[in-house]
């Protein structure tokens, strides 16, 4: 017994020295500086409130949009950046205009339903049509019905139904969306998942421009009983919308660190600042971006400055397509800068993380050495690690091109924010204080571990170890139905 013991205590000593491995004796003083800095005197929270009061929402193209922009350029010149840079992009934007949904057995009896339109619906639609069930909406319940919803609206879920086949896995409504007008659908009715009536939006455009069909979402109890009424024979549904789109012109904000002995080689860590406009966006992204923003705020008052450069930037135009970080890469590919960028760390919606999570395996020893020393000084953080990928927010163009993405995980959402996603009910009052200063003063540790490590075994993807990640991790998919897969193949 005492021999097994003894190989447990080695093994355990082992595990710590490999896990401290790429720790440097010097964090342990920085990161106990950031963390008394942010638990002391974080700003996320407090200009998150200011920001939600005198801007509300942060609509990208919109009055408000320009105002949230100017507020961030400002506020990261008020802790010292001298910097701080617009990053203007001209881009194609949505925004909603009138909606009236009716539903009835007949063209001509008609009731209201209570609905919102999803982004990148028509500039103008009237019509009216039967509605057919598509289940989860994913290809196999149009393969199951062939010519079902040819030149009728489709009924979809937003999740996985219940009672789905076992391992079932769904898609964003974009591509939901995608799969119904290549089977010929005349438009979507999304349920949306969240109980109490709450409505959703977002895009339901893979490619951020127009889609030719007009995409609604109604709540969960008016869906299901919808789906009743299917059943015991014919439902119409009457569509009347109207929507703006046109050419509109928005600013990424950038704020720089230049590192110390490797200047060259850069570290990017953004959230995205826009949000619907439905409510002020306090969860997404508001959490999200503020965070980053104190996380400049740390850096600077501390003066710190890893080996690399560290970037921060605020994106707009994520909820319309990730329109600010295509631009950031499209920018960074034409320069040839996109060679210069070891990791991109992305927060959005991020809130009180329990530890770190990868598109990288090969960061896992790394990645534990911040968060062994984050957990010695607050055990809340459990130092778990996740590695894996998916797509739909800023981290996915720079995934595409190879470079390694991350940030923070395994935390909750505050408040039961949940289900006010994309709602009107995302509203400042969900935002937990002590959630944003975990998210900052963890996130601020991650970032500089990775922009002062000795070395990153996370590497830069070739394009074919891109299309090979991409592939492993079950991505293909979902980007050819955007349109995004450059493969041949």
């Amino acid at each position: 017994m005492a021999k097994q013991s003894f190989a447990l205590l080695m093994i355990g000593l082992f595990y710590s020295l490999t896990v401290s491995a790429q720790a440097k004796p010097s964090w342990n003083t920085i990161f106990k500086r950031i963390n008394d800095e942010v638990q002391s005197h974080s700003q996320a929270y407090n200009t998150l409130k200011t920001a939600t009061t005198t801007i509300g929402h942060r609509l990208t193209g919109s009055v408000n949009g320009a105002k949230a922009e100017t507020y961030a350029y400002e506020l990261l010149q008020s802790y010292g950046f001298k910097n701080v840079r617009y990053q203007p992009f001209e881009v194609e934007s949505w925004s909603r205009g009138t909606l009236s949904l009716t539903v009835g057995p007949h063209k001509q009896q008609l009731s209201p339903v209570k609905s919102v339109a999803l982004a990148h619906s028509p500039v103008k639609v009237n019509l009216t049509d039967e509605i057919v069930d598509m289940g989860n909406g994913l290809e196999e319940d149009y393969v199951a019905a062939p010519g079902r919803a040819k030149g009728k609206i489709a009924l979809v879920y937003l999740g996985v139904l219940p009672g789905s086949r076992e391992g079932t896995k769904s898609l964003h409504r974009s591509e939901k969306t995608a799969i119904a007008i290549r089977h010929g659908a005349k438009g979507i009715i999304v349920i949306n998942t969240a109980e109490g009536g709450i409505l959703l939006t977002g895009t339901a455009s893979v490619t951020g421009k127009l889609i030719p069909i007009p995409a609604v979402c109604i709540g969960r109890e008016d869906g299901m009983a919808l789906k009743t009424l299917l059943m015991t024979g014919k439902q119409y549904a009457h569509i009347d919308m109207t929507n703006f789109s046109g050419m509109i012109k928005a600013r990424n904000v950038i704020a720089t660190i230049k590192g110390r002995k490797r200047p060259h080689e850069k570290i990017v860590v953004g959230g995205h600042l826009d949000s619907w406009d439905l409510a002020t966006g306090a969860i997404d992204n508001g959490i999200g971006s503020f965070s980053v923003m104190d996380m400049a705020r740390t850096f600077k008052v501390l003066k710190l400055r890893p080996a690399r450069t560290v970037e921060f930037v605020l994106f707009m135009g994520e909820e319309e397509g990730l329109l600010g970080s295509k631009a950031y890469v499209a920018a960074a590919v034409k320069d040839s800068s996109i060679q210069q960028l070891r990791y991109m760390l992305n927060y959005d919606m991020t809130n009180d993380p329990k530890g770190y999570a990868t598109s990288a395996a090969e960061s896992k020893e790394l990645f534990e050495s911040i968060g062994a020393i984050a957990h010695k000084l607050d055990t809340s953080f459990k130092n778990s690690f996740y590695a894996g990928a998916g797509l739909h927010s800023d981290h996915q163009p720079f995934m595409l091109e190879g470079i390694p993405t991350g940030g923070g995980a395994g935390g909750k959402l505050p408040n039961n924010a949940g289900p006010c996603y994309h709602a009107d009910c995302d509203n400042f009052k969900l935002v937990d204080e002590q959630g944003m200063k975990n998210t900052v003063r963890f996130s601020s540790m991650l970032l500089y571990g990775i922009a002062d490590a000795k070395t990153i075994k996370a590497k830069h993807f070739t394009d074919s170890e891109t299309r090979a990640f991409l592939i492993k991790n079950n991505l293909k998919e979902p980007l050819q139905i955007a349109g995004e897969w450059r493969w041949a193949d």
